[in-house]
């Protein structure tokens, strides 16, 4: 893929990588965000995120959170299939803000990206309530991606809080075995506060991404809304989509 952007800050280095209409968002080589507005569903991470809001209605997520942005490629998703009244988007990083708008076009009315700690802008914005919130906090160490924040009792219940009465939280993981260690598998009171959670991955990643839902939930409707939704019908031949789920 061609370079199309590139800057160094701090040590840091950030990079668009194009091909064709695709957009690739790189730091210190770590892979953080890819879309193409002709294709937009992935094959990848960011179908997973998106994936957990067809556990419910048409129509039904109006208002979405996004902490951490990257380049913004499930906030397009969700304007794609979803057609939301408000996304807000939560980025750290100012180099992300600025590929999210200038090279994956995040420029509609109804979407606030915010530069901002994710995790202090929850702690004071904590009587704003969302259908969705996606927690995708991602930070490097030794060219690898690693959480922002453990998924622990605090975070999982100040999440929550944000939610709806019939919300869904979806979080991403490295791996598995991140995913079992955090709260909702060790504390009871946060498995109180959800009706169903499922695990999302992807062939050829090892990215898990818990779901929590706020009501009670099961692959058959997920399946169903999939099916009525275009170029998301996973019993198409032509569908890209690339995902495995089981009930937590």
């Amino acid at each position: 893929m061609a370079i199309l952007w590139q800057r160094q800050v701090l040590g840091r280095t950030y990079e668009v990588r194009g091909a064709g209409q695709t957009r690739r968002l790189y730091t210190d080589g770590v892979f953080h965000s890819q879309y193409n507005p002709n294709q937009p569903v992935t094959g990848s991470i960011w179908d997973l995120l998106l994936l957990p809001a067809f556990f419910y209605p048409r129509g039904k997520m109006k208002n979405i959170l996004v902490l951490g942005v990257g380049g913004g490629a499930v906030i397009q998703q969700f304007q794609y299939f979803l057609k939301p009244e408000n996304i807000i988007g939560i980025e750290l990083n100012p180099n992300h803000l600025y590929v999210a708008k200038k090279y994956f076009g995040i420029k509609d009315a109804n979407v606030s990206l915010i530069q901002a700690d994710a995790i202090k802008w929850v702690k004071n914005n904590s009587n704003k309530k969302f259908d969705l919130i996606v927690d995708d906090l991602f930070g490097e160490e030794d060219g690898e991606p690693v959480r922002a924040i453990e998924a622990n009792v605090s975070w999982f219940n100040a999440l929550s809080r944000m939610l709806v009465k019939d919300g869904c939280l979806v979080s991403n993981f490295v791996s598995s075995r991140e995913l079992k260690q955090c709260a909702y598998f060790k504390t009871r009171s946060v498995r109180q506060n959800f009706n169903s959670a499922f695990k999302f991955g992807a062939s050829g990643y090892e990215n898990a991404i818990g779901a929590f839902l706020k009501i009670p939930a099961s692959a058959q409707v997920l399946k169903k809304n999939l099916i009525g939704t275009p170029k998301l019908n996973p019993t198409l031949k032509t569908s890209r989509l690339n995902f495995n789920m089981q009930r937590l």
